[in-house]
């Protein structure tokens, strides 16, 4: 025999070598486990088992590589139980139906984990009922698979019992666990909401203690009072989605449950609260399943308003950065005027020294009436008199309002307000609009246009409005002007939180100052 088939053997002749390795927070986390499960058993009822309840929470807060370690300590605390049992029920029922919960129930969560990826919640519910249902079958199956006497009563009754104890408890821990799972996730609680929070927490709590006050005979009245315990639970769930439903859901279960007439031991059962919790059930899973839905469509919601404004905030920086390149360019036109009017002096100098008075004279006239002509073109390219005298004078004195007075088509603009209580960048916005509005119209319409501006405070922000209207009152802007007035001007109103209106005979503009800070780019413009 060769030496492979000796190494082969070494199984054999030297038995086999198990190594487990127990790491000491994995056996900590077996006894808190045990612990826990003991502790909640001392208050639980078949029709509320709250071991159930913090065996689900568990597995939602430990790895799966912990799992073994859960599964140890439920062994333990059934074997507490249980090992005085064998001489009544059997060893296989102890032993099989001790080690066969958890990794039945942890099964099931694990078969969820693929839905169990942050923001959805959605997916608890049907953890909850199936880990209810599988632990219903082994703890109703077992009995009268291995008990050397099965049992007698019909195990409809305490299916039943024990599905909707299980499912109760996994709703009023399970939630709890997520939401300390899930704390530091975007976004936080709005502190605003915590006045309101806690006082429907206090109310659910007065209900609570209101219908233990009850006279016996009254269960009506205390099964009202409990089931107006509900609506406290909708208001969180209103305020705050799905983390007020794992808030109001678990404190509604949990009070429900601990003012439950009972003599202290698991098998006591209360039929008149037994049926209000199939209506708890009931609520619960619409309250989960309602604070789900509201939390996805404020993310949704929250996410459009997060693109809508990185695309107005990309937008208005887009804007500023195009501005800058025209005053680049319109400064570098009035450098090349400048030179060409020190040239041209010169020239003139020259003529008169040598005597050519009359053409000196000529080409002084030329050359101012076309200097003036140059100027006024380059502060349409950019208005460099807006950075020092405001917007107001800006449309007073450019070339904008030379070209506006060659019309004879333009009235005297009503101007109210102080524009420099503005940025640059919102007035330079209020330029390019307002000129852009007087030429489609000028294009477009005919008759004379009247100009309003007014600077002021809309909504606690800054801003400006704008109106350019046709004079004439009885005159409707046609629907082509509207459409090419909408195309050109929207993007800018946006990028400065604003609107455009066109109604009746008239287009109106709204910009105001953005809260967010300008781009390094956009410093020299917004800083003014």
């Amino acid at each position: 025999m060769n030496r492979r088939d000796d190494v082969g053997l070494d199984w054999w002749n030297n038995g086999l070598q198990l190594r487990l390795h127990f790491q000491p927070t994995g056996m900590a986390l077996a006894v808190l486990y045990a612990l826990a499960c003991w502790t909640a058993r001392q208050y639980s009822l078949d029709q509320f088992y709250l071991p159930a309840g913090i065996r689900v929470a568990a597995l939602l807060l430990c790895p799966p590589r912990l799992w073994g370690y859960l599964i140890l300590g439920e062994y333990a605390y059934f074997a507490h139980m249980r090992i005085p049992m064998i001489d009544g029920y059997g060893l296989p029922w102890v032993v099989l139906g001790s080690a066969s919960l958890m990794p039945a129930v942890a099964l099931v969560v694990y078969l969820h984990r693929h839905w169990m990826r942050p923001p959805s919640e959605a997916w608890l519910l049907p953890v909850a009922a199936g880990a209810a249902v599988v632990a219903t079958v082994l703890k109703v199956a077992l009995p009268y698979l291995l008990w050397p006497t099965p049992p007698t009563t019909p195990w409809t009754a305490a299916a039943i019992r024990y599905a909707l104890g299980d499912f109760l408890a996994i709703l009023a821990l399970a939630p709890l666990a997520l939401l300390w799972s899930r704390r530091h996730l975007a976004p936080g609680w709005n502190p605003r909401l915590v006045v309101p929070t806690v006082a429907l927490m206090v109310v659910m709590g007065a209900l609570a203690l209101a219908s233990t006050l009850t006279p016996p005979g009254a269960a009506g009245a205390r099964t009202g009072v409990l089931l107006l315990m509900a609506l406290p639970a909708i208001a969180l769930t209103c305020l705050h989605g799905w983390r007020g439903a794992a808030i109001g859901v678990p404190l509604l279960t949990l009070l429900v449950h601990f003012t439950t007439p009972s003599t202290g031991t698991p098998g006591s059962f209360d039929a008149a609260t037994f049926a209000m919790q199939q209506s708890m059930a009931v609520i619960s899973i619409a309250l989960l399943a309602l604070g789900s839905i509201i939390s996805h469509y404020r993310r949704q919601h929250r996410s459009r308003d997060v693109d809508e404004r990185r695309v107005v905030a990309s937008t208005r920086s887009s804007l500023i950065a195009s501005e800058m390149e025209l005053r680049d360019r319109a400064l570098h036109l009035r450098r090349i005027g400048e030179g060409m009017d020190l040239s041209l002096g010169d020239v003139m100098d020259w003529l008169n020294a040598h005597g050519h008075h009359d053409a000196a004279s000529r080409l002084e006239q030329t050359s101012a009436a076309h200097s003036r002509e140059f100027r006024a073109l380059a502060s349409m390219v950019y208005p460099t008199a807006l950075e020092q005298l405001g917007l107001y004078l800006a449309l007073q004195t450019g070339g904008v309002r030379e070209a506006w007075d060659q019309t004879h088509r333009i009235a005297r603009p009503r101007l109210a307000g102080d524009p420099c209580q503005l940025t640059i960048g919102l007035q330079l916005a209020a330029y390019r609009t307002l000129t852009d509005a007087v030429s489609l119209l000028l294009e477009h319409e005919t008759g004379q246009l009247l100009l309003r501006a007014r600077c002021g405070h809309l909504r606690g922000r800054r801003g400006i409005f704008l109106s350019v209207a046709l004079l004439d009152t009885r005159r409707h802007l046609s629907e082509a002007t509207t459409a090419l007035l909408a195309a050109r001007l929207t993007a800018r109103a946006l990028a400065y939180g604003g609107v455009v209106q066109c109604r009746g005979n008239r287009v109106r503009l709204v910009l105001l100052e953005m809260p967010v800070a300008a781009p390094a780019r956009s410093s020299t413009v917004a800083g003014h």
